[in-house]
């Protein structure tokens, strides 16, 4: 397993050369193209905008104007469940890949993940502007958490894209079951509601184990309310990250040999 995971390294530049041809082939054929990728956030931010002010205005003390508020947290989220989401069906698409012998089948998954993230950072040159024009945005040593945030991301849903691309391609289930789970762990997820509220801090303890509430507040509290008071949180979450990753890529690891003959 170890000398697999070295490995990953060497295949530094299939991955890039992947993450671009799959950002490319997202827009393939339409008018706009690659600018989707900036049109696509703000046309969310403009639909979040105008319910939130417009038809179910929200007056929740200390998150105005609350369309951005929200925006904090669902960029990430979209990231995370649209990175699972393509991870999940990754070896089973790419089953011409896997087939060849020298083909790192772990590369798929990681693709699906680091794809969506630049998606992600483009989306933020939509939401920055923003939160710079409300006077949300604290330029102080706080911003320096936001890079620590994304690499913390980052690792956890890489090791979760590699347990489920793994698993799919025995149980095809899992894709479906997926669609659901995320629904239910967005709602479960301070994104479209503040963390402090009361009817919220109620059940403070189930929202300490959702691993995504503690990446969700820390967006919220870097860009949108800056000071940063969930660090330990976000720490602790980083070093659990790393430990998944690496069961994750044991178990990948161990289904290996049968991806091949499975799809």
């Amino acid at each position: 397993m170890l000398d697999n995971l070295a490995n990953l390294f060497r295949y530094r530049g299939l991955i890039q050369s992947l993450v671009a041809r799959d950002l490319k082939a997202r827009y393939r054929g339409s008018v706009l193209g690659f600018f989707w990728t900036f049109v696509n956030p703000l046309l969310l931010l403009l639909v979040y905008s105008f319910v939130f002010t417009t038809v179910m205005p929200n007056n929740v003390q200390g998150v105005q104007p609350y369309a951005l508020f929200m925006f904090c947290g669902i960029l990430p989220w979209n990231w995370f469940s649209s990175s699972l989401s393509e991870a999940a069906g990754s070896l089973i698409s790419g089953g011409n890949l896997i087939k060849k012998v020298l083909f790192p089948a772990e590369v798929l998954p990681i693709v699906s993940v680091l794809a969506n993230m630049v998606n992600y950072l483009l989306g933020l040159l939509i939401l920055f502007p923003c939160l710079i024009y409300f006077q949300r945005l604290h330029l102080s040593v706080n911003l320096l958490w936001f890079p620590v945030t994304i690499l913390v991301q980052l690792v956890f849903t890489t090791a979760l894209a590699l347990v489920l691309s793994g698993l799919s391609v025995h149980f095809r289930d899992i894709r479906d079951l997926l669609a659901n789970v995320l629904m239910l762990w967005f709602f479960a997820t301070p994104i479209i509601y503040p963390w402090f509220q009361e009817n919220v801090r109620k059940f403070r303890l189930l929202f300490n184990v959702n691993p995504f509430t503690h990446l969700a507040v820390s967006y919220q509290e870097i860009l949108f309310y800056g000071p940063v008071g969930h660090w330990k949180w976000l720490i602790a979450l980083g070093a659990a990250s790393v430990f998944l990753f690496l069961a994750a890529y044991w178990v990948f690891d161990r289904l290996r040999d049968s991806f091949a003959e499975a799809v």
